[in-house]
């Protein structure tokens, strides 16, 4: 360390003050003075220096009261400190390393030798601020190393996952696709069969006018009559599951849909349904509680730019959490006091008030979060779930889908036992070069 280095002294002494400012001053120390410790403490407030030697015996507040002092002081605590004094005790040493002085320099004492001390006490002071900002920038570097490493993390699962569940969704709805095509078709052609031989049994009836008798049997047994009302009815049926079936292959390949390397249009409604379509059969009543209630109240918006399928796992991600508290508060709750509170989730979209942005709200009334949870919920690798049942990925993906590739906004307002709601914005526009 270089000589222009601040030197408090403190000393009662003007004799003393002269003889050391002197020395330290030609040495090329920049020097300050004080002659008592509360003239020191106050000094050191507006013109902190790199060493203080420091007076035991003074007037006032002595040498080892103002170390004290200064020790405690978070601002003054780490300067060095080098007591100089008469006494020579053992005791009186002792006692001022342990105030956190870092030498002792007994009086009288030789000019070459305080300048040695002070040399040597400086150089270990800046020695030591040097390994304090080292230790500093390192650990920056660690946690930005750390932080690159957690995005690459929720990157590589959001991927094989995204990747193994879009292949998987998209390879069934294939497959139902076409044995639901074959009876669709078939359905069809069947009822157009069915009511030609209903049509031939008519003009059976109207030129057989005396059946015989085991051709009257044979009508009764089988209750024509009732045959010919309700198999069609049966037909109808069936044409509704299979367009059932089909809406839900649909919701397949909307909820599977591969993003490209820009963002698409797409409705975000369109979203949402596909995954409560996904997740309906959570959603039905079971032997604990009536079926869950889902209320939506879509607004008037437009369609937005995002990548499909990464916003439809946050979806995923957000309406299957809700799911999950409501079944968490249903075991506190029983059947009786949940049908006259349903279980149930709200979402609202709308468009925010500059017309430039979407937000979802995704509301339940289920168990809630604290306040110390709620901090936490997005972080990765967090979960209150029990072990096996969540990895705590989830919450912390979605969050950087949602602000980080989609620039939106994604928060949650939640108070313990009286539910949660998650609030999604996106812009209508992404900024790819963002």
């Amino acid at each position: 360390m270089s000589n222009s280095a601040k030197i408090l002294v403190v000393d009662d002494t003007p004799a003393n003050l002269e003889v050391i400012c002197e020395t330290l001053g030609d040495a090329g120390y920049e020097v300050i003075t004080a002659i008592d410790g509360d003239r020191a403490l106050k000094r050191i407030q507006t013109n902190p220096p790199d060493l203080i030697l420091l007076d035991v015996q003074m007037p006032g507040i002595d040498g080892f009261e103002t170390c004290q002092r200064l020790k405690a002081n978070p601002v003054t605590a780490n300067i060095p400190v080098i007591f100089m004094t008469a006494l020579s005790d053992t005791d009186s040493k002792v006692k001022g390393f342990d105030l956190g002085a870092v030498d002792y320099l007994t009086k009288p004492f030789q000019e070459k030798e305080m300048l040695a001390r002070v040399k040597t006490q400086l150089q270990l002071w800046q020695l030591t601020k040097n390994l304090e900002q080292h230790i500093t920038e390192r650990t920056a570097e660690l946690q930005t190393a750390l932080d690159q490493l957690h995005h690459s993390q929720l990157q590589l699962v959001q991927s094989e996952k995204m990747s193994a569940l879009g292949n998987l969704v998209a390879g069934v709805a294939h497959e139902i696709n076409n044995p639901i095509g074959f009876i669709a078709g078939n359905i069809q052609a069947a009822q157009e069969y069915i009511q030609d031989l209903f049509q031939l049994i008519a003009l059976y009836q109207q030129e057989l006018l005396h059946p015989s008798p085991t051709l009257q049997e044979a009508i009764q047994q089988i209750d024509l009559e009732y045959l010919q009302e309700d198999l069609p009815k049966l037909l109808a049926s069936m044409q509704e599951g299979v367009n059932r079936i089909r809406n839900i292959s649909t919701s397949l390949r909307t909820f599977s849909r591969s993003d490209c390397d820009r963002p698409i249009l797409f409705n975000i409604h369109e979203g949402i349904d596909s995954t409560l379509m996904i997740l309906q059969h959570r959603l039905k009543a079971n032997e604990f509680r009536p079926a869950i209630k889902v209320i939506k109240h879509y607004g008037e918006i437009p369609q937005i730019e995002c990548y499909i399928g990464q916003l439809n796992q946050v979806f995923m991600n957000i309406l299957a959490n809700a799911i999950d508290a409501l079944e968490e508060i249903t075991q506190k709750r029983n059947f009786a006091n949940i049908t006259t509170n349903p279980n149930q989730i709200a979402i609202c979209t709308q468009l925010t008030d500059d017309s430039q942005r979407v937000q979802l709200r995704i509301q339940d009334n289920g168990i809630g979060m604290s306040e110390e949870i709620k901090q936490r919920i997005f972080d990765h690798l967090f979960t209150t779930k029990e072990i096996g049942k969540g990895t705590g990925l989830g919450l912390a993906i979605a969050y950087q889908i949602v602000c980080q590739k989609h620039q939106g906004l994604l928060s949650v307002n939640s108070v313990l036992g009286q539910g949660t709601e998650f609030i999604i914005t996106l812009p209508l526009q992404i900024n790819v070069a963002f």
